[in-house]
Parts: structure tokens; sequence; C-alpha cells
């Protein structure tokens, strides 16, 4: 069989490609970092070129795509996708980003990074980093069954696979390959899986294999993968029958072409096509990383997904090969791109290498193997051996570090010297880290974590990180140690110390496209339905998406406030108290935004108040418009029913109350309002109220519940009784009622730092944390995770009881 060729490359994505569908020959669906779903239909054959619409926007990165083919019910079919937000749309292929879904799945309570669908589309599944594996039904829209991952600490469920009608086979961080058999499910939903497979790494992918006559030589049902590099070949009764060696670093994704043969693609550049037990071709990408593979059934086309936010086709038949023009960029791309020397290991010595001239003299051994010369420039080059074409192709060139070959890379717009692939946990997608050697490395470091909403104890290990990866790197500058900032031979803690923690948080990494996208679609659906006292004119949205785009879209300096911004809060006061319950999401996006810069704080709304009273009462009744401004706030927080309330809607007024922290005029505004919002608090965990633990499986309310907690304790540290003591033991409950209900370790840590910076108070605060006994919370907390933080944090605190 010949190789597989170039046959499209399509560019429009902002951020890198996580996901792939390809569901027929014409149509290819695609999902990003940058929050979008996009749909990209072939125009023309030869060459062939596609164009795409965007079919989703969201809040978030969007990392798994699946689609429904078209039945009775849906003409048209569905495009699944799910990510960051912890949602799964459904949405028909001829809607766009400004349409509503169709349906909306809310069960997760995290990043949800994997789905398939059955064959005959009765039935969807999805993972996710919170551990949970849900097989939902189509026709009710509901989870028909929960399949259960039990068995020590939660760990993401990173792929899952439809194998048939009634079986799915789900592969977690924890190295298990679970394979349930849905016709099993208990009456209360749940099911365990039938059958456990053990495997030596972390598991990230799953692919069915053909049976029968064009079955998989081995007899293999399905394979795996995962952090090993390693493909396994399983029978479903839990044999593994082969496994395939090639790769150089993690496999995120497989697929499986119609002649049997496996696609796979990984960290180490490349996409590979396996026949039998052989690797027969090795496609290399000019990217860090080719995040997703699938394969068309109905031509046998591939289409991958890379880091640098490029979709591309390719293709075994001729007629379907890109321009030799294409190809030919395709190739120099690849050429010119910088590999990390960390592929290879922790170090290579220069001197030992081989010369050019060792290529025209030795054959590989085998197809996609990697072989570094020492140029004669003196730089280290990297070349493939090309099983087919009997000779070495030259892949790029190796650097001394993560992300840069020497040349500026941009990213937003500016030129850096490096741009950093970031992993701050395990699981999730790297993060962006720019630096330009003129920089402190702790500078860049600071920004990096607020650009981010990170915790500040990262700062060490983050600016340690940037030292290490620019050693050699030079334009002459030496840095200068200062009480902020280290140099990489200045002694450092070995032990890192988080209390007293005396900067407060923020919640404020935004996009303001989406929103201003959603706010003028609802406006439109509020004309159109006869609203007009409540909906804003043409010229008003205008003037209110220049006031998102500027508080929004910033990255510097929020010490002076963007022109119209008084007016821009009249109209999102608007939308969260006027407009329909569940359409005031994007109003209270866009004020926690508003609140970071100065003079916003003191807007007043003329019938509800200041804007803690706006915030908390949009979020938490759901009468249109509020009908309750006569009954007080703190009676509100009291009385409202949980089981009326949108968990987003809360959490987005949390992140207000969260941001209002981060100036005077802020902090005047809401701590005289502290008692209420700690109820508030306290309601929402189960400490107070009558309905228990609220929205416990929303990450994104909790990371703003405990960020609000820690604010709180965090002032009460800094402005000694401005916090009183009934309220503090409160905070003290609340981080408790958390670290009890929750897993996740950003969530625990900054609930135990609550509760720390409360014992660093010291005096009859410290006393009342002792009386509740948080030191056995500290330790259980240490205990749900391996998060070094969290340890570290608990130790400190157990010092601070023995005081």
């Amino acid at each position: 069989m010949p190789d597989f060729k170039l046959s499209a490359q399509l560019k429009g994505h902002e951020g890198d490609v996580r996901a792939v569908c390809f569901p027929n020959a014409n149509t290819i669906i695609s999902s990003s970092r940058d929050q979008t779903v996009r749909l990209w239909r072939k125009t023309t054959n030869k060459p062939p070129t596609f164009e795409h619409i965007i079919t989703s926007q969201g809040h978030g990165y969007i990392n798994s795509v699946a689609f429904l083919k078209p039945n009775k019910a849906w003409s048209q079919g569905l495009i699944f996708s799910a990510g960051h937000e912890a949602i799964i749309e459904a949405k028909q292929p001829s809607l766009t980003a400004t349409d509503n879904a169709d349906r909306l799945l809310i069960g997760h309570g995290h990043n949800v990074c994997a789905l398939d669908v059955s064959q005959s589309g009765s039935y969807l599944v999805s993972g996710s980093w919170d551990g949970k594996a849900i097989v939902w039904g189509t026709d009710k829209w509901q989870p028909a069954v929960y399949l259960l991952h039990a068995g020590g600490e939660v760990r993401s469920v990173w792929a899952v696979l439809f194998y048939d009608e009634h079986t799915v086979i789900t592969g977690s961080a924890d190295t298990h390959i679970r394979i349930f058999d849905l016709r099993k499910t208990n009456h209360t939903g749940e099911l365990e899986p039938q059958r456990t497979l053990t495997t030596n790494s972390v598991v990230r992918a799953l692919c069915k294999l053909p049976t029968g006559l064009k079955g998989h030589p081995s007899g293999a049902d399905f394979a795996s993968a995962g952090n090993d590099g390693v493909i396994e070949l399983w029978k479903l009764n839990g044999t593994k029958v082969g496994i395939l060696q090639g790769h150089e670093s993690f496999i995120y994704s497989l697929a499986c072409l119609p002649t049997s043969e496996i696609v796979s693609s990984g960290e180490d550049r490349t996409v590979r096509i396996w026949r039998g037990s052989e690797c027969i071709q090795t496609i290399t990408h000019p990217a860090i990383s080719v995040w997703t593979v699938a394969v068309c059934p109905e031509n046998g086309d591939i289409v991958s997904g890379a880091s640098d936010n490029v979709v591309r086709v390719f293709t075994r038949n001729p007629d379907r090969i890109a321009s030799p023009e294409t190809i030919a960029q395709f190739e120099q791309s690849v050429r010119e791109s910088a590999i990390p020397q960390q592929q290879f290991g922790p170090s290579i010595n220069k001197e030992k290498l081989d010369p050019p001239t060792w290529l025209q003299q030795n054959a590989g051994r085998k197809e996609g193997e990697v072989k570094m010369i020492r140029e004669e420039d003196g730089s280290i080059g990297a070349y493939q051996w090309s099983l087919s074409e009997q000779r070495w192709i030259h892949v790029g060139t190796v650097v001394d570090s993560t992300a840069s070959s020497g040349r500026k890379v941009e990213y937003n717009g500016k030129e850096y010297d490096y741009v950093f692939d970031v992993d701050i946990q395990e699981g999730a997608p790297p993060l962006k880290l720019p630096y330009n050697l003129s920089e402190n490395p702790y500078d860049a470091a600071t920004r990096f974590l607020q650009n981010n909403e990170l915790p500040m104890s990262y700062l060490d290990q983050v600016g340690k990180f940037i030292i290490e990866n620019t050693k050699g790197a030079t334009i002459g500058q030496t840095f200068e140690a200062s009480s902020n900032a280290y140099t990489s031979d200045q002694p450092t803690q070995s032990t890192p110390k988080y209390l007293p923690h005396t900067e407060y948080l923020t919640l404020s990494q935004a996009k303001w496209e989406p929103v201003a996208k959603k706010i003028r679609s609802l406006n439109e659906k509020l004309l159109l339905a006869g609203h007009k006292h409540i909906a804003m004119n043409p010229d008003g949205v205008n003037r209110l998406e220049k006031a998102l785009q500027a508080t929004m879209g910033a990255q510097g300096s929020r010490m002076k406030a963007p022109a119209g911004l008084q007016e821009a809060q009249r109209s999102v006061s608007n939308i969260i108290t006027n407009w329909p319950y569940g359409d005031r999401l994007p109003g209270l996006d866009a004020l926690r935004c508003f609140v970071l810069y100065p003079g916003a704080a003191s807007f007043k709304d003329s019938v509800y108040g200041n804007l803690v009273e706006v915030a908390l009462r949009g979020a938490l009744v759901s009468q249109d418009p509020i009908t309750e401004r006569d009954m007080s706030l703190d009676e509100l927080i009291r009385t409202f029913d949980a089981g009326l309330i949108n968990v987003n809607n809360v959490m987005m007024a949390l992140r207000t109350v969260v941001n209002l922290f981060s100036t005077e005029e802020g902090k005047s505004l809401v701590v005289p309002q502290a008692s209420s919002v700690i109820y508030l608090l306290a309601r929402l965990t189960g400490v107070e109220g009558p309905q228990g633990y609220i929205g416990p499986e929303s990450s994104h309310l909790q990371i703003a519940l405990t960020s609000a907690s820690f604010n709180f304790a965090c002032h009460a540290f800094n402005k000694r009784d401005a916090i009183d003591l009934e309220q503090l033991m409160q905070l003290c409950q609340v981080a408790q009622a958390v670290i009890n209900c929750q897993s996740d370790a950003e969530v625990l840590f900054r609930a135990l730092m609550t509760i720390g910076m409360i014992l660093s108070i010291g005096g009859d605060a410290l006393e009342i944390a002792k009386t509740l006994e948080v030191g056995e919370t500290a330790k259980q907390a240490a205990k749900k995770t391996e998060d070094a933080r969290i340890k570290t944090l608990a130790q400190e605190c157990l010092r601070y009881l023995k005081q």
C-alpha cells in the first residue's frame, strides 16, 4: 500500500487542537484550547480545500468531540463537545456559535476529556477528570448508567469507548482499563466493571479493532495506549495478545483504519501507522504534541490535530493529495521546527555525535527511528528513517531548552525568546509561559501565575523552571538578586512556606468575545419576544462590547478604568436583575471583571443597591425581574431555595465578591457585608441551612467559594478585628466542610489556606480553630492527595496548633 501523503492543512484555530472527528468524507469536526468547536466542509476536491464555521464558543478549553450520525430524530446528526466547563453540549451541525445548544448534559464536576457514541446512536459515554464515566441516553438526555471507578484516590477517566451496544471500555489515570456490560446495570443505575485490566502506565487512548476476516492479525479486539509510549493489544476477555513499540513519548490518541491498521499520535510529534506488529510509516508534525487522530470510515483518510493549532488531513489516494507547493511547505516547516532536547533525555554530548556523512553510510533499523547528527554549523540535527523511502529525513533541530530555537516566537501578538509549555496539574493541558531573556525570571513567573489565576505559592517553582530551561542562553545580562527573586546559583528554601500569605486572590481570567456574542444573541431574543423594556438598543450593545473588550481582554495594568465603564455597569446591572434567570450568566461574568477597576465598586443600581447586592440577588433570585427587593440580603441568603438556583450564576457572583478585594474601595464595600456573604458560604457548604452541600460537583463553584473564604481570612489577618470571631469560626467550618467533601487539589489547597490564615492570626482566632479540631482537618486534606503543596501546608497548620 502507498504511504499517506498530506491532503490538506486546515488553519483557523487559535490554540492547540485537542480533538478531531471525521464522520464522512466531506466533513471534519475539531475542538481546541481556543474555546471553539469548528465544522469544516470540503469545498473543492483537487486540491482538497475546506471552509469552516464556528459551531460552539465556550468559556474554557474544549477537549473532546463526538458525532451522532443522522437519524429520525436528528436529520443532520448532532455534534457533541465538552471540556473545561464540565458541560456536554449537543448541537446540530447547521447551527453556529450564537445559536443555543439543542441539549446540555450536566453531571460531571470537572473537565470532560473523552466522549464516544454507541453505534446505534442510542447512547453517549463521557469520561472526566472527576474520575467519573457516565452513559447518557439520547432519548431522554439523562444519565442512564454511572460506570463505577472505585479503588483509592479518584483519578481522571481519560479514554472511553463504546465497543458495541452493551459494552463500554474506559481507560484511567490509575493505570487500569475497565470493561463494563451495560446489561448488568443495577436498579440504582450504577455499574461495577465486569473486568479490570492492569497496565504499566496511565491509559490515555482506546480504539476498537475489527474482527473476523478483516480483523487485526493479532486477533485483538481493542487497543490501548498511554504515558509509556506503548500500544497494547487486548481481547475482551482480558488477555493481552501483543504490544507495539516505536513512539518515544506519551501516546495521546488511537484510531483504526478500515484495513485494520492502527493509527497513533503523541508527544513525540508524530502520527504513526501500524500494520500488524510493525510501524510502516511515521508522519512528523511541526509541533510539540499531536494531540488527536481520527479516521474517515468512508475513504480511510486520516485527520490529526496538533499543538501548532493546525488540523491536517492525510491520504493514500493520489487524487486527494495536496498541491506540490503545500507539501513542500509542510516538509520545510518540519525541517525548521525546534525539538526540545528534553525529548531525547537529560543531556546530549554534542562532541560525540556523528557527522552528516554517517547518514550516507548507514541505514536505519526500523521505521521512525531517530538519529541525531552534529551539523557542520555546530547545531544538532534530528533525522528520521523512512522505511518506504529507504532514506533519512531531516525532521528538525534539537535546541537547548523546551521552547526556543534561537528565533523569536510569537504569542498573543508579541514576540518572545521562549514560549514554554508548563504542566501545572496532572492530566491538564499545558499552559503557555512566554519569556524574554531581558526579563527577570521571577517577574515573568509572577505574570504567568496572575494571568492563569494560579496560586503565588508556585512562584519559586515556576521561576526555577525558567532558569533551568534557559541555562546557556543569554543576551549579555546578569540578573540581580532581590528580596523577591532568585538566581540559578542562589540558595533557596528546601521547603516552601505558605503561611501567612497576605496577598488577595483574584479570579480575572476571561475572554470578552464569547461573552459579547452571548449578550448580543440573548438581547436579540428579547427584542424578538417583544421585551423592549429590558433589552438594549444596538448602540448600547456596541458600547457594552467595547467595555467588555477593554476589561475582559485586558492583560496589563488595571490602574485606570476604561471609558464608558459606568454606562456598561448600568447595562450589566439591568441584565443581572431584569433578564430571565437563565440568561444572567454573561452579565455576572462581565461584572466580576468590571470590579477589578478603580471606581467600579462605587456604582449603585437605582433599585437594587450596591454591587454585592446586585450580584448576589441576581444569582439567588430566580424570578425575572427580581421581586424580593424589599427583602434584606441577609434574609434572602437565609431563605433561598437551593433547588431553584443555578450554580453557575452563584459561582460567578462569588467571583465578583473575590475580585472586590483587589481594590481599596472594593474591600470597603464587601467587608461590611461579611456577615451575609460568609453565611452564604456556610449555606452552600451545608454548615448552615436545611439543604446540605449545594453544588458539590461544580469545581468552578468550589474554586470561587474557597477563594472568597480565603480572601476574608486574609483580610482578617491584614486588618485585625475587621472580621469578628463568629465569622472566623464560620469560615473555619466552611473550609472543613469543603475538605470533607471535595478531592480537587486546588480546592483543597485554598480551603486549607483559609484555615491556615485564621491560625496565623493567633490569639482568640487560634483558640477557636483549636476547638473546631482543625488539626484533624489538615491531616485529612494531606491524606486526600499527593499534592506536595497540601502536605507542606498541613504541616504548617499543625505547627501553629502546637503553640
